[in-house]
């Protein structure tokens, strides 16, 4: 006997025959591989038998294919390159000298280890297991599908704003082929500047070359008043954006079958770049200056909870958690996948770029600095002033400037690509689960992509407008705000209650085959991370969030964004995290009875969540009381009488 879903009742000999050395379920003949791997074989024959009448033979429900990675280093890399992206070059190393230089590492692993690793172990284990997108994957707890939903539409905000920083990146990398470089001193449009004769009303000091090029040449910020000012697009970088957005649908035209071969030039060049940085920056006059106002420690720092707040947002954002990349990538790996080595290999090699980074970066400022007779401090910046406008002007000081400068903007394209690759691979897998016909017609899975790189290329024209970065400000501001946090808290509550912890890490240990003793002890201590300590600590981070949120303004520069600026990025946030609510409301509705039992059957498996059949011993574990999806209805089929015919054959 068979349910509408397709999985077959135990003590049937569909369920013998799954317990295999293939781990195959057999519908009618055919073999269904529950475990992500292709299996081919012939139709077993149906036996006749003499019956008054035929009995009606089911359809059998269509498998379609779902792709693999190429091998392992593939799914390696590229997590790797959607986890080290411009975060960690322009970010951490300001973090770590504006919390305590060297003193910041300590909460910063603590905050990993607590908070980063689980979280990461979580995604990538209910991605692989699952075989599901981050909508699709909550078939194990219909409940929180809202999740997936709100997980959606933060990939589709960070994809909006994060290719307009390639965008920039490829009109700096355009301008760096010009010598002098145009934002240098050497430029003859330059000479007032670099004698002091221009000055920035807002501070009072004398306006640098970098900053000019930046926001008269590259924003055009000068031409607007503000949010409510957007002002004409600037088609030199609407043509920027136009050629990333291309390069985007070329790369993920194939799926991982393209992104995960064109990974291993776009995940391991910029570390050469930074290794090549690091070298050069460590010959200058000066850099050590900037490598010890880098790393001197500040230890009454961590008394201070803007440290500990600002060390787990950057282990959070860094590591990409929540948007549904990692979960969506994960999805494409072998089922047997050992998925805790990976997390440690990836998260190990995030943090240890963020770190290594920052000895490129301030090796380099610190020359600057030296050059021109000024503190350390007075040259460090974060975020686009860093890449675009302190960086570039230390790499004009150098000899051979155009050749520094093509290479630091080369590293910011392949780190940005890279992040994107992955935000946008978790808005497609979701679209092709829920719409898996689109996988085997190539031509409509093509539009599909094209059709989205295209919508987010005319919405990404509103940022690159005269006033386009105050609008990137808000968008960059609040959609991985606490609309992140509050969708990551209740995929780690959901999971560690509704779904049940001892079930998930069971789950865990059946991917991993032979669980080496290692494995099975680490677990304890992510169980204990994802019932207690991480959502303490996720808690904590939306509180200081809330707090900030209310007790400081948002501003891009001398700029203060009005009251309904804010409120509208409140509304962004709001939108992601709103999911949750109303898609539980949706799933409740769906179910019959008291209000308590809609919520104990929303929070129940679906019959389609994938069925774990590598031990026969765990078989009866999973197959939990049948739940009808559809209008049961009871139809006698050849199967029927193959099994009463099976079950008389035991008796005798």
């Amino acid at each position: 006997m068979q349910d509408e879903s397709g999985k077959a009742a135990l003590g049937s000999p569909a369920v013998a025959s799954a317990t295999t050395a293939q781990n195959t379920l057999h519908l009618n003949g055919h073999p269904i591989n529950q475990n992500g791997h292709n299996t081919t074989a012939t139709p077993a024959p149906h036996p006749q038998y003499d019956s008054g009448a035929q009995s009606p033979v089911p359809t059998p429900v269509p498998v379609i294919p779902r792709e693999q990675w190429g091998g392992k280093y593939e799914f390696l890399l590229s997590c790797i390159g959607y986890c080290v992206g411009l975060g960690n070059v322009w970010r951490f190393p300001y973090l770590c000298y504006r919390n305590g230089g060297g003193v910041f590492l300590i909460p910063y692993f603590i905050m990993l280890f607590v908070t980063g690793v689980p979280l990461f172990l979580m995604e990538l284990s209910l991605g692989q297991y699952g075989a599901a997108g981050p909508i699709t994957v909550w078939k194990c707890c219909p409940l929180l599908k809202g999740i997936g939903i709100g997980m959606l539409c933060v990939s589709c905000l960070v994809c909006l704003y994060y290719n307009v920083i390639i965008a920039w990146t490829f009109y700096y990398l355009g301008s760096s082929l010009q010598s002098p470089l145009p934002w240098s001193c050497d430029a003859i449009a330059n000479a007032g500047l670099c004698g002091n004769a221009t000055t920035n009303s807002s501070s009072g000091r004398g306006l640098s070359p970098t900053e000019k090029f930046w926001n008269e040449r590259v924003l055009g910020v000068v031409n607007s008043e503000g949010l409510h000012d957007p002002g004409p697009v600037r088609w030199p970088l609407a043509l920027c954006l136009l050629a990333a957005w291309i390069i985007i649908f070329l790369c993920m035209l194939k799926g991982i079958r393209s992104s995960g071969k064109v990974v291993y030039v776009t995940a391991t060049f910029p570390y050469f770049v930074l290794i090549v940085l690091i070298i050069r920056g460590a010959t200058l006059e000066g850099s050590l200056q900037g490598i010890a106002f880098y790393l001197t420690p500040d230890w009454s720092q961590l008394a201070n909870a803007q440290v500990w707040n600002d060390a787990a947002s950057q282990v959070f954002y860094s590591l990409g958690i929540g948007v549904g990349g990692l979960l969506s990538m994960a999805s494409y790996n072998k089922f047997d996948n050992n998925v805790i080595r990976d997390t440690l290999i990836i998260t190990g090699g995030n943090c240890g770029t963020s770190f290594f980074a920052g000895f490129a970066i301030f090796s380099i400022l610190g020359h600057m600095a030296w050059k021109k007779g000024v503190p350390v401090g007075k040259v460090a910046d974060t975020g686009p002033g860093l890449a675009f406008v302190a960086y570039p002007e230390a790499l004009a000081l150098l000899p051979g400037s155009v050749f520094w400068s093509i290479m630091f903007f080369l590293m910011l394209f392949m780190l940005g690509i890279d992040t994107l690759f992955g935000n946008m691979e978790g808005i497609t897998t979701a679209v092709l689960d829920e719409f898996p016909h689109l996988r085997t017609n190539t031509l409509h899975k093509s539009l599909f992509l094209g059709t989205l790189c295209f919508c987010f290329y005319l919405m990404g024209l509103l940022l690159v407008t005269d006033g386009g970065i105050y609008w990137f400000t808000l968008i960059d501001s609040f959609s991985t705000s606490f609309g992140l946090i509050i969708i990551t808290l209740f995929m780690c509550m959901g999971i560690s209650f509704f779904y049940g912890v001892n079930q998930f890490c069971q789950d865990i240990i059946d991917m991993i085959r032979h669980c080496p003793a290692w494995c099975t002890k680490v677990l304890y201590y992510f169980k204990a991370c994802w019932v207690f300590c991480t959502p303490f600590l996720l808690l904590f981070i939306l509180t200081y969030i809330f707090m900030e949120m209310y007790n400081t303004s948002l501003h891009y520069g001398p700029y203060v964004y009005p009251r309904w600026g804010k409120a509208l990025g409140v509304c962004i946030g709001a939108t992601c995290c709103m999911q949750i609510p109303i898609w539980a409301i949706v799933a409740l509705c769906k179910e019959t009875g008291t209000l308590k039992d809609r919520f104990q059957k929303s929070i129940r498996p679906l019959n389609s969540w994938r069925v774990n059949l590598n031990s026969s011993g765990r078989v009866e574990e999973h197959m939990e009381p049948e739940r009808v999806e559809a209008p049961f209805t009871v139809t006698l089929t050849d199967m029927d009488f193959t099994a009463m015919t099976w079950e008389a054959g035991s008796e005798a």
